[in-house]
């Protein structure tokens, strides 16, 4: 017999990673449509999206994805389950292994069997990359999997929108640099808008995509490393050499640069370290499998249009230009990015 319909009010929705950039997003469409929200992450205090909902409908727990007591707690009692946990770089006690491959593993396992499930990894992931980010990704969804057969897994792409790490970065870097040396000048990319990713995972927690599959979620545009780069530029309006580096250069400075990160212990600035592994993800285009395609297992197969990144991009990086974003003397829109 089924149950009374419950609304979203009388749901409970655990979001691990809700501090994120993309659990920004998450979290903010989930209490649009009502749900109730647990934000499991390592700093509850840092959780500035509790004042996003109404009073009581969005609450902070501590969650350690190498502790199986406190990742029990944050699932206890839940009707949805979302990881949205992801690492680009070793670093301390955050490892690979720890937190997207047996994380997701132990969040598999102890979420409610009557839970949704759903777990963000990447598209890229693949048990037999030379890359530890890839390998571990590839691993975190066989243990979902294994674990919860019935799961949905998404596998975006560059995600982009405000706050992004990818164009702000390279903004930031064109107006100090002269000079941009690029690990992967020519490797392929489909930046997809977050808040599409957010809604696809939303959509999943409300039922209207069918578990036991990966989604891969790119935008409806397919550019080389370089065109993007070259885009910030054109944007911003700035000059500055893009300089490709042959991937055994870029190998080796990324060993360099990942050592120097380790031993100033993280204080180098973000923006500027590029570690050997991340130097071998960008050796492989970023984008929609063939066949995911055939079998609509993408953002349109499931009903979302994606944002183009031209369309979003200016909003929010228009501030590294010389004159400023609030130049009146600029009233045209920025030309499309390169083909």
């Amino acid at each position: 017999m089924i149950g009374p319909i419950r609304t979203p009010a009388q749901q409970l929705v655990t979001v691990f990673g809700g501090s994120g950039f993309l659990g920004r997003y998450v979290v903010s469409a989930l209490a649009k449509r009502g749900y109730r929200i647990r934000i499991a992450t390592r700093q509850p205090n840092r959780a500035t999206l509790l004042a996003q909902g109404s009073v009581g409908q969005i609450q902070g727990v501590q969650a350690n994805l190498r502790d199986r007591d406190s990742v029990a707690r944050a699932v206890a009692g839940a009707d949805h389950v979302i990881n949205l946990v992801g690492i680009l770089k070793e670093g301390g006690r955050q490892r690979f292994d720890s937190i997207q491959a047996n994380g997701p593993r132990l969040i598999a396992e102890l979420a409610p069997a009557h839970a949704t499930l759903v777990h963000i990894s990447a598209l890229g992931a693949d048990p037999r990359s030379e890359s530890s980010y890839a390998r571990s990704k590839a691993a975190g969804e066989a243990a979902v999997f294994q674990a919860r057969p019935d799961a949905v897994i998404f596998r975006p792409s560059l995600m982009f929108g405000q706050g992004d790490s990818f164009f702000n970065r390279f903004a930031g870097l064109a107006r100090m640099l002269p000079v941009l040396p690029l690990a992967g000048a020519d490797t392929r990319m489909q930046p997809v808008y977050v808040a599409d990713v957010a809604e696809a995972i939303v959509q999943a927690v409300e039922g209207k995509v069918p578990g036991g599959k990966i989604y891969e979620c790119g935008g409806p545009e397919t550019r080389t490393f370089r065109d993007l780069v070259q885009y910030v530029l054109d944007v911003t309006e700035r000059s500055r050499l893009i300089l490709s580096l042959p991937s055994p250069v870029a190998r080796a400075q990324g060993t360099v640069l990942g050592f120097l990160d380790r031993i100033s212990l993280g204080l180098l600035p973000e923006s500027v370290v590029m570690t050997r592994d991340q130097a071998i993800l960008l050796e492989a285009d970023n984008v929609v499998s063939e066949e995911a395609r055939r079998d609509g297992r993408t953002l349109e197969g499931i009903g979302i249009i994606p944002d183009s990144f031209e369309a979003i991009v200016p909003s929010y990086i228009l501030r590294f230009r010389k004159t400023g974003q609030f130049d009146l003397r600029r009233n045209a829109a920025p030309g499309p990015a390169p083909k």
